[in-house]
This record gives C-alpha cells, structure tokens and sequence, in this order.
C-alpha cells in the first residue's frame, strides 16, 4: 500500500501579507533564515504578552489606561520561561492584586507551547529513548528537555494503554497467534530479561487485530490461564484455533478456557527451530523438504515425509527432527483444515510483520529502563504498526463463507448466536469428530 502524502502547503499572497513581510524586513534586519526564526520567536513574545493583557482587560473590566476604583488592580509582571517551536522565550505575564487572574493563551504551570508532548510521543514510537529524544530537542528547538520530564509526558500514555487492554473484543476469533519476543528490562539495577507476549486475532472479516500484549517473566498453565479468562471477561466466547510456539502450561490452559478450541503448535517455528542449526548451504534444500511434511494432504502423508526429511538428513544433524516427533500431536491438528486455513496458519505475513516492528526495539535500545517503559513503547509501536492494516487476509472470502452443510465448528460458534451463521467457515473440512 502507497503511502499517503502530507499535503503541500501553497502560500498564497496578499498585500496585507506583502505589507507584513516588508515591516518584518525593516524592522529586524533579516539577512538570513535564522534571522527569520529570531524575529519570529521575538513575534511570538510580544504577541503573547499583547493577548495577555488583553485578557487581564477582560478579568479586571477597564483597560490599562482607564481609571477605574475597584478593589482588584494590576500588580506588575512575573517572569516566565517558556519553549515554542522557535526556542526557548522568556515572557511577561501580568499579575493581579488578588491573583485570581487566569491567562488563557498561556496557562498557569504551562511550560511548553510548542506541542513537544506529541512530538515526544512521535519519537517515543520510533523506538529512541529518552536521551536520544532530549538531545534531539535541544538540536532542533533549543531548549533543554530532562529524562524524567520525557518520562513524564510518555507516562500519560499509561491510562490509555489501560483503557485499550480492557476494551471489549468480538465473540469469536476464527484464529489466535500468541507470540513472544524478549527484551533487556532494569528492575531495581538488575538487568533481566522479560517477555512480551502478543496476542494477535484473525477475525470473522478477515481483518488482523492485536487483542492485547503482556509483559512477564513466567509461564504457567496458571499464567495463561488467566490470560485466556481475561479475553473470556472481555467478551470472546469462542476461538477455533489457537496457534503458538510451546509455551509453558498453553495447552493445558486453552484447555480449560476454551475446551473445543484446537490448539496448534506454529509451523514457522518448527521451522526455525529445525534450521536453527543448519549451514547456509544446506539451508534452501533443509526448507524445501520441511514443507513436504506440513503441506501434505494428511496426515498420514506427513508422517511418511516426516520419516523420509528424517532419513535424508539424520546423518549430517541427528537432533534436528526430534522436535517433530516429540511435538507431532500438537502439530497435526493443522491436517483438520482445508488448504486455504492451513495457509493462513502457517503463513507467516499475518504475524511477521508485527514482528519485524516490535524486533526493531531491541536493535534500538539495549536496555529498558522499567517494565512500563516497555509496555509503553511496545503499544506506540503496535499503534504505528497497526495503523497500516486495511486489508483482510487474502482469499478469506473463500475461506469463510457460507455453505449448506456446515462441519462441527459451525454449529458450535453458531449455537444460540444465529446472526454468525452467515460468515461460518466452510474451509474447515467437515468431520464431525473435529469440533464436537
């Protein structure tokens, strides 16, 4: 998908503006770009302090040169620091006898009238941390910026990554992905590694959707227990697939979450794991030969390439195929499912590159100062990542449509709950020991 372009701006001219642009000439000597930005900033000074006291007008009711008896008057100037877009300015606020006076144009406690708070977020997004994001301020604009007022202003962010890790979720996800990638965290000096699960749903329209990212350093059936009660709390009633890489304690969990939800082990890495070890010059060979196995017809076909991947290749890397063996009733359940589903679950697009989004963190920054840090980061860069996702996986019309006998799966998701019927997936081959 083509990027959109930021609109131009055209300036278009008037003899008011030529005017302006004549008076700014004279009256700065500009010879130079940076003189423009000086006269600018020196604009902006005197434009606020004129709508200051503007307002002080307003909130005494007379003018500064009218006479007027009241038991309020002006009180002389306080001197205040600001940063803009043009730098940092020193302004004159007015002052009250009773200080009941309230500016609006630049607020009381308000430092900043650049709207540096976006353009922190903006750079918090991109991976950079909080040093790279101050010196890059005081680079552009001038002015100082502290790690702790970053800190601050990214905080904010903490109420809406709450609010949207408890937003309510679609009744049913025709698959889950749960995946990890692990990160350098500092707890209290100590530097350890944490794990940050994804949890990323195909839904009934074809459409990839985050559900939610957990922070942790353990897994359990426990632990994913209460992951998988939380979706159930927010509204998923039934998954029909639920893919991921042998976490701790998944299967027992899924198990007692979600009963007649298959659970599948991830083809891609079973993939990775296998080749994890094996030389480039054997690598493309290696693959080819893997597909062969998850790409069989049936199951009983992906037990023999199994045996036969195994012979070809047990000589040069004996250990390499024994994860296939051990972890063979939790990848077969991909067999269940017409070739269109298998795609979609061992297609790696649909995670990859969410993946490749989240992997760029860690090439960015070595180490996160806290576990909200973390979560911080990761949920701008969800938000980045996701704000490209338009299309719905290729060929789910086909995938999930209507049929006039619909298999075991169907009947389940659509029991009690009519209106679903119309998007049943007619992909899932129709035995009906599957999802009784």
């Amino acid at each position: 998908m083509a990027r959109e372009k930021k609109p131009v701006h055209r300036v278009q001219m008037t003899e008011g503006k030529r005017n302006i642009i004549h008076q700014l000439l004279e009256e700065y000597d500009i010879q130079s770009a940076e003189d423009i930005q000086d006269a600018l900033k020196d604009l902006l000074g005197g434009t606020i302090k004129e709508m200051m006291e503007a307002e002080m007008d307003e909130h005494l009711g007379y003018e500064k040169s009218e006479r007027y008896k009241s038991d309020d008057y002006r009180n002389g100037y306080k001197r205040k620091r600001v940063n803009s877009r043009y730098g940092s300015m020193e302004i004159e606020v007015p002052q009250d006898r009773k200080s009941t006076f309230e500016p609006q144009v630049v607020k009381k406690r308000q430092k900043d009238i650049s709207d540096i708070d976006q353009k922190i977020i903006s750079m918090y997004a991109k991976g950079m941390t909080t040093r790279q994001i101050s010196e890059t301020i005081e680079d552009i604009y001038g002015f100082e910026t502290s790690e702790g007022f970053i800190s601050d202003v990214t905080d904010k962010l903490l109420p809406q990554i709450e609010d949207w890790q408890n937003r309510p979720l679609d009744e049913i996800y025709p698959i889950l992905y749960i995946d990890a990638i692990h990160y350098s965290v500092r707890d209290n000096g100590i530097i350890r590694k944490l794990a940050a699960y994804v949890i990323l749903g195909i839904n009934t329209e074809g459409k990839k959707e985050v559900l939610t990212i957990q922070v942790g350093d353990t897994e359990s059936s426990k632990y994913w227990l209460s992951v998988l009660n939380e979706l159930k709390n927010r509204g998923v009633k039934d998954i029909l697939i639920l893919c991921a890489d042998g976490l701790t304690g998944i299967k027992e969990a899924i198990s007692a979450a979600f009963p007649k939800t298959e659970y599948q082990r991830c083809i891609v890495h079973q993939v990775r794991n296998t080749l994890k070890y094996v030389p480039d010059k054997d690598r493309k060979a290696f693959a080819t030969d893997l597909k062969t196995i998850y790409q069989a017809s049936d199951e009983e076909k992906a037990r023999q390439s199994l045996d036969r991947v195994t012979e070809k290749w047990t000589s040069k890397y004996p250990n390499s195929m024994k994860r296939w063996y051990d972890n063979w009733d939790a990848i077969t359940p991909i067999f269940k499912f017409s070739v269109d589903v298998r795609k979609v679950i061992y297609t790696t697009n649909a995670i990859e590159s969410l993946n490749s989004t989240y992997r760029k963190l860690n090439r960015q920054r070595s180490v996160f100062p806290s576990d909200n840090a973390l979560l911080k980061a990761l949920y701008l860069a969800t938000f980045e990542a996701t704000k490209k996702w338009t299309t719905t996986i290729r060929n789910w019309g086909q995938i999930w449509r209507i049929e006039h006998h619909v298999c075991g799966a169907s009947s389940r998701v659509t029991k009690n709950r009519p209106q679903v019927k119309d998007k049943i997936n007619v992909g899932l081959r129709p035995t009906p020991l599957t999802w009784v």
